[in-house]
């Protein structure tokens, strides 16, 4: 059984052999993480890659004026900080926690190494890697193309797909932050979903009431990302 804080709750981390398992583990860092902490801020060198468990993170573009975008989310399936082995140890993206939890930090270096070993965490990162594009292909074509509706359905039911339960707090501010728009239009795509029976929203914490329903409200890009995930995850084993 997977206890409170066990690195096993991450999917990379569960999915490593006994040999990277003894070669990896011992380096790692239980850290709890808050909301609103930034893991990582533009063109600072990246000393740790963060296997979450229990918290999800946003990579987070911000314009000049402050302006802020969700390029994806990564929670237990995956970790932050691809950077570190995609040739730079920089990033011009934010890595800010969105749903306080719990994470486990490896020192760059250690995962470098077992990277370019070319064994099963090499294999599992490329995986995770492709997903991620994956994502972030998806949130252009939902930003451009889908209503804030729609988005904010395939932004709840990414969220609720990285949680163990169907409630988290979350304002509409903090969403709009996310979807790049303005709070009154969360404000109003949320009325929508709550007056259909689909989530309840009270002083900043949503519960989901009604997956199928959010299922059947959102994009195909939910459905395109979730197809894509559950292929590299099979694949990876």
């Amino acid at each position: 059984m997977v206890s409170d804080h066990d690195p096993f709750q991450n999917e990379l981390l569960a999915a490593l052999t006994e040999e990277e398992r003894r070669r990896v583990f011992p380096y790692l860092e239980l850290v709890k993480i808050a909301l609103g902490d930034v893991l990582y801020s533009p063109y600072k060198p990246m000393m740790h890659a963060y296997f979450p468990t229990t918290a999800i993170v946003s990579l987070l573009q911000m314009t000049q004026t402050g302006a802020t975008a969700e390029l994806a989310m990564i929670g237990k399936e995956g970790f932050v900080g691809i950077s570190l082995f995609m040739g730079g140890d920089t990033t011009s993206s934010w890595a800010m926690v969105q749903n306080a939890g719990y994470a486990y930090k490896l020192p760059a270096k250690i995962i470098k190494e077992e990277f370019w070993r070319g064994g099963k965490l090499q294999h599992l990162l490329l995986c995770f890697t492709q997903t991620l594009i994956t994502q972030m292909a998806q949130t252009a074509v939902c930003n451009r193309h889908h209503t804030v509706e729609q988005h904010l359905c395939h932004w709840l039911l990414l969220s609720l797909d990285r949680l163990s339960s169907n409630d988290f707090n979350m304002t509409h501010e903090l969403i709009a932050n996310m979807l790049g728009v303005r709070r009154e239009s969360v404000t109003e795509a949320a009325g929508h979903l709550q007056r259909d029976g689909l989530i309840h929203y009270t002083r900043g914490k949503i519960s989901i009431r009604d997956r199928t329903g959010l299922e059947n409200r959102a994009c195909e890009c939910y459905h395109v990302v979730k197809v894509e995930t559950d292929r590299l995850r099979t694949v990876a084993e």
